[in-house]
Parts: C-alpha cells; structure tokens; sequence
C-alpha cells in the first residue's frame, strides 16, 4: 500500500468526505423513517383492534414498535459507526500524515454489537418507543373502561 501523503484540498479527499457525509445522512434518514414507520403501524393497528372491539388484542400493537426499536437502534448505532470513521480521517487528515490509503475506508469504525448496545441508551430511542408504548397501555384501558 501506499504512504503518499493527502492534500486537504484534494478533489480525492472531498469526494470522500461527501461519500462519508451521504452515508451518515442516509442512516439518520433511516432512523427517522422507523419512528415514522412506527406511529402508522402501531396507530392502523390500534385503530382495527378498536372497530373490532377485541381489547385484548391491542398488545399485537406493540409488536411492530419494538421490532422498529431494534431497527432504529441498528441504524443509530451505523450513524455513531460512521461518524466516528469521519472524525478519524478528519483528525488524520489535520494531525499525522495521513495515507492515501485512508480514502478506500467506508466502513463503521468500532463493533457495531457494541455500537448497539450503546445506541439502546440513546435520548432519540428512549424519549420516543417507551412513550409509543405507554400509548398502547392507555389505548388497552381506554378500550376496556
């Protein structure tokens, strides 16, 4: 491999940033797209349990919420993954003399089981499901009172 140093200002290197920028911004969009994805399925779901009087079935509403939990949590943790890989090739790029070789990595720097585990405890995961499933606790009770 080649040690050859990089320009900052390279065409190289500002194409790669945009690359890292895009796969950062489309894993952000992904999340929000669970979240979204959730309040349609849990609320369809909760809508048809209601015209069909059946309350004991409104805890089928909490399956697509934590199924989007783990999704969501997935695509946090890719975010924090790449992000953390961005922040590297930044700090080489201004500290070290960085190699070109330092262009060809897209990929989530850090395990991502770990990078999970650590998105489980996020403000963004645990503001929104745990609130989508008190909802369905009290739509259960608006629906058997």
């Amino acid at each position: 491999m080649s040690e050859r140093n990089l320009d900052p200002d390279s065409s190289a290197v500002q194409t790669h940033l945009q690359i890292m920028q895009g796969v950062i911004q489309r894993m952000a969009e992904n999340s929000r797209s669970c979240k979204v994805w959730c309040v349609t399925l849990v609320s369809a779901t909760l809508v048809l349990i209601a015209q069909t009087g059946q309350p004991q079935n409104v805890l089928i509403a909490l399956v697509p919420a934590v199924l989007l939990l783990i999704l969501d949590t997935y695509y946090l943790a890719l975010e924090r993954g790449y992000r953390g890989t961005y922040a590297a090739f930044v700090q080489k790029l201004h500290s070290s003399e960085p190699c070109i070789d330092n262009l060809y990595v897209v990929s989530p720097k850090g395990a991502v089981p770990k990078l999970f585990v650590q998105s489980l405890t996020s403000l963004s995961i645990w503001l929104f499901y745990p609130m989508v499933g008190a909802m369905v606790l009290l739509a259960w009770w608006i629906i058997v009172s």
